[in-house]
């Protein structure tokens, strides 16, 4: 690891020495629904200059973070993934992504999706509670980006592409943070025009009972005055 310290015997100062060099954590991002090669990563984030990605793997696997591996025959392409020890990020990761979109704010036009980043939204905000006894399946369509997932009594399956025969198609966008974050309703959502979907319209509210964003304090404190007045 390159010699850059915070000069303090604390976990959290050593955890940003590992991950906490820009880009790092994205990086960790990706890895998280499995390994990628170098190009795979590289497309997932489209602004990173190929030598700041290639720096920033050599560091996560000095760290003991990422390792590489070769895949066997016929494949026999170089791929990155997670160690055990980088595995555990995946909850904390989710919990920080979690909190930073609840101050997303208008998504801008050289903002990208991926389906990788769609489906990690889905696993961060899904409510294991309020899915008991649902048994319901999704397809997500995000302009070029197409995902899907299952629900199976409180567990939740994500993958990658359309799904024959979901139970409902919903057609999105950035307004997916704004209804699952109950910035507007199922049905406000709707009659705008920013989700379109197909399939039984009430499964659109169960989606959003299933998976929720709670709103930044500073919105549940305005709407509790737009309530009041």
């Amino acid at each position: 690891m390159p010699c850059r310290s915070y000069g303090q015997f604390c976990g959290l100062a050593r955890a940003l020495e590992l991950v906490g060099e820009r880009w790092s954590l994205l990086v960790i991002r990706d890895l998280i629904l499995g390994p990628k090669r170098f190009t795979d990563l590289r497309r997932g984030l489209p602004k990173i200059p190929t030598n700041i990605l290639a720096t920033r793997l050599k560091e996560l696997e000095e760290g003991g973070i990422v390792h590489r591996r070769i895949l066997p025959r016929p494949a026999t392409a170089v791929v990155y993934e997670l160690t055990p020890y980088g595995q555990e990020l995946k909850q904390i990761l989710l919990a920080l992504g979690v909190w930073g979109a609840r101050s997303l704010g208008k998504a801008q036009p050289d903002d990208a999706l991926t389906a990788d980043t769609l489906m990690l939204g889905l696993q961060a905000t899904f409510q294991p509670e309020a899915a008991r006894g649902l048994t319901t399946s999704y397809e997500l369509r995000a302009g070029s980006v197409v995902v899907h997932a299952r629900v199976t009594d409180g567990a939740l399956d994500v993958g990658h592409g359309p799904l024959a025969e979901a139970d409902l198609v919903i057609e999105t966008g950035p307004a997916l943070k704004a209804l699952i974050s109950g910035e507007v309703s199922p049905d406000e959502a709707l009659e705008n025009g920013s989700i379109c979907i197909t399939g039984d319209r009430t499964l659109l509210t169960r989606f959003v009972e299933v998976f929720h964003l709670a709103p930044a304090p500073d919105d549940r404190d305005q709407s509790a005055v737009r309530r009041s007045a």
